[in-house]
Order: structure tokens, then C-alpha cells, then sequence
């Protein structure tokens, strides 16, 4: 019997599901509102939640992200294959196999313009009530994206916003 390892596979982005970026801002230590950014997936690829989440693993992975790691700081690692656009009021994520855009509200632009960067959960829980179109409170986001269960199961990445200026 032969195997394949992962590490020789294609990388099947089909296997990510639905894929969402969602921004809020919120208080950080410091006082001042803190931009954030949550990437997950509804886990509606074919093989269900445990496809999209070992396939968004292995995407962070691929792309030198640990989940469950020490948070990344994308401004002392230049060569972060991750990046952040801010610009005509959207906020764009890009990465080797990915290309995510959100419309962030006013308080998230404000923040990221005043602080030069957004921070980055890319979680591989997947979050199936949180379809795209539809409204999600404040009460639900913040149940989901303070879970430890999120947290954990995500990488955690400081990502400088560039903007068409810059």
C-alpha cells in the first residue's frame, strides 16, 4: 500500500469551505479602539467541519503560521506571505491561495489608520451560524471569537496595513 504525504498533495482550495473575513474594533489595553480581523470558515466544504479546518491548518502552516502559536508580528518578518490592503474602504487579506475582502465599518478604518496595522484571528473552528449576508450581533461575535476554543484553534498575526499610498 502507498500513501501520499500532505506535505506532496496539491493544496485543494475547495477544501476550505466558505471562507469570511469579519472586522470589528473594539478596546484595547492601551485605551485606544484595536482594528481586528477574524478569518474562519462555515465548514461546508465536502468533507464537513474536519475538511476545512486541517485544510485551513495547512494553509497557515504552508505560509509559516502556527495555530495555537505565539502571536506573529508581520512587521518584524518582511517576508510574512500575508498581507493587509486598506484602501477605497475595504480591507483586502491576501496569502498564497487566498484572496479575502471585507467592508469594514467607519470605528475599524479609523483604527487601523491610526495604528498602521489590524489584528489577524485565522481560526480553523469552523462557524457555520455566521453565514455571509446575514447580520451577527455583537453578543454572538463575541461569544465565538473570545471562545477558547477560537482562540486556540488559530493563528494569531499582527499584519501592517498597506495602503495604495504606501
Amino acid at each position: 500500500m502507498t500513501s501520499t504525504s500532505s506535505a506532496t498533495r496539491p493544496f485543494n482550495v475547495a477544501d476550505l469551505g466558505t471562507l469570511v473575513v469579519m472586522p470589528w474594533s473594539g478596546e484595547a489595553p492601551d485605551g485606544s479602539d484595536m482594528p481586528y480581523l477574524l478569518a474562519y470558515s462555515l465548514g461546508d466544504a465536502e468533507g464537513g467541519a474536519a475538511t476545512t479546518g486541517a485544510a485551513i491548518e495547512r494553509l497557515l502552516g504552508d505560509n509559516g503560521l502556527k495555530v495555537g502559536g505565539e502571536l506573529v508580528d508581520g512587521s518584524e518578518r518582511p517576508s510574512l506571505p500575508v498581507t493587509l490592503l486598506v484602501a477605497s474602504g475595504s480591507a483586502v487579506v491576501t496569502m498564497p491561495h487566498l484572496n479575502a475582502q471585507c467592508t469594514p465599518p467607519p470605528e475599524w478604518l479609523a483604527a487601523v489608520e491610526q495604528r498602521g496595522y489590524a489584528y489577524l484571528v485565522f481560526t480553523t473552528r469552523p462557524w457555520p451560524e455566521a453565514e455571509p449576508g446575514k447580520p451577527v450581533t455583537p453578543e454572538a461575535l463575541a461569544e465565538f471569537a473570545g471562545a477558547e476554543e477560537t482562540l486556540t484553534a488559530a493563528a494569531h498575526i499582527i499584519l501592517p496595513a498597506r495602503s495604495l499610498r504606501s
